[in-house]
């Protein structure tokens, strides 16, 4: 049996932590205040004190503004700016309703819980900011194409933040299937191994006096406080995300749509189980996607293809000529039998990344789309939805790319979207 999940912990042991040293400067430039891009971040335990710390520590950059419904985080954050920018003047917020009413804030980030992550970046655009949001890109699949559609209205600016895809790995394994060495792509395996951790059974309580519980749940469904349901642990529920499915699935998916951007799905079949305890998203998940001239399989296990066991997380790619593996740091290729970690002989066409925060700085200045952008995430993050409704509703659902919708099919369509909690549909 696999080893529960701990998240906090595959995350530093991963290539992913080593990469986060290639996301700060390293140099140090002097930049007028005039010229600084003005940041407020939303959403400040977690993911969210990475992006204080990233986004602190660019020259180009002033924070001036924290906003979380948990006291103790927003004090914590504070507490962290402070060392990190002493003299700093950011202003705290408990409601980033509050915080986007502010006319001299340039850009937020958003590392709220998933169910929160469309309407916060759709009121951003509609306040004239541009937004740097944590994966994954929404809660269901209209709320990505409402994210869409409002970011093209109010002219604004969108970067996902995939960090691993700033890194030279995924850089390198894109240009390597691009130039045609392995040949015509065929099939893609996808794995991330790796039980949630069991909860349950529900503490329920009277929430604690720092955290607006009402706000926390926000659109998703009316429950009752629980310690389970809140910050970290929400991952394992599908009112608010999709479990480890979900948490995982950009950061390695994000490779296959950059390398050979799979085009107009037609069949999606999920199969997995539902876990112990009080949460319900799946505890293990195993995907068939057929696409044009592609089938990708996601799995909870490694493939039985060479390479795969030693990773945790990992692509797998079967070409025509040969075949690539990949995770996050590393890549094999193996053609006519030979295995290598590089064709060197293969130019480096793909311009380099200066770091993941700073292309979203760059973009903004510059008025041009980052290279991880709104309309690349969704196509992205769509086929992760599509999984999971057919893992709620337990067999293969025919899917029409172009409509965006299913086939004949109203159960699975109503699950594209949901109706949010009376008070909190805010957009």
């Amino acid at each position: 049996m696999q080893n529960q999940l701990n998240r906090r912990d595959f995350i530093r042991q991963s290539s992913f932590a080593a990469l986060g040293l290639a996301f700060t400067p390293n140099f140090i430039k002097k930049v007028a205040p005039s010229d600084r891009l003005r940041v407020a971040h939303i959403g400040i335990n977690g993911m969210g004190t990475q992006h204080l710390r990233w986004f602190s520590a660019l020259p180009e950059v002033e924070v001036v503004g924290l906003c979380d419904l948990d006291k103790n985080h927003l004090a914590k954050a504070q507490k962290l700016l402070t060392e990190l920018n002493p003299g700093t003047k950011a202003q705290t917020y408990d409601d980033f309703r509050y915080l986007l009413e502010r006319k001299d804030i340039d850009a937020i980030t958003c590392a709220t819980p998933d169910h929160w992550h469309s309407q916060v970046a759709i009121m951003a655009f509609q306040a004239g900011k541009d937004v740097y949001g944590e994966k994954p890109l929404s809660y269901n699949v209209r709320e990505g194409q409402q994210m869409l559609k409002a970011m093209k209205k109010h002219d604004r600016i969108f970067q996902l933040g995939t960090q691993i895809h700033a890194g030279e790995n995924y850089h390198r394994v894109a240009e390597i299937i691009q130039s045609g060495a392995i040949g015509k792509v065929k099939t893609v395996r996808l794995w991330k191994t790796g039980f949630p951790p069991t909860l349950g059974p529900a503490n329920y309580q009277t929430p604690p006096e720092n955290l607006n519980w009402d706000m926390w749940l926000g659109p998703a469904p009316y429950s009752k406080y629980t310690p389970e349901r809140c910050h970290f642990s929400y991952r394992y529920f599908l009112d608010y995300s999709g479990g480890v499915f979900q948490d995982f699935w950009c950061h390695i998916a994000d490779i296959v749509w950059w390398s050979i951007s799979p085009k107009n799905l037609t069949k999606v079949k999920a199969v997995g189980e539902a876990p112990e305890g009080i949460a319900d998203a799946p505890k293990w998940i195993d995907i068939e996607y057929d696409f044009e001239d592609l089938k990708l399989y996601w799995t909870s296990t490694p493939p039985n293809v060479p390479g795969a066991e030693k990773r945790g997380i990992g692509a797998y790619f079967e070409g025509e000529k040969g075949t690539l593996i990949c995770d996050y740091s590393t890549k094999e290729i193996t053609i006519n039998g030979v295995t290598m970690s590089d064709i060197p002989e293969i130019p480096k066409i793909i311009e380099r990344s200066a770091g993941h925060q700073q292309n979203f700085v760059t973009a903004v200045k510059n008025r041009t789309q980052p290279q991880s952008n709104l309309e690349y995430a969704r196509q992205m993050t769509m086929p992760m939805h599509l999984g999971l409704i057919s893992y709620r509703l337990g067999r293969e659902l025919l899917w029409n790319a172009k409509k965006e919708k299913f086939r004949h099919d109203a159960d699975a369509n109503a699950l594209l979207s949901r109706e949010n909690r009376k008070g909190w549909d805010l957009v």
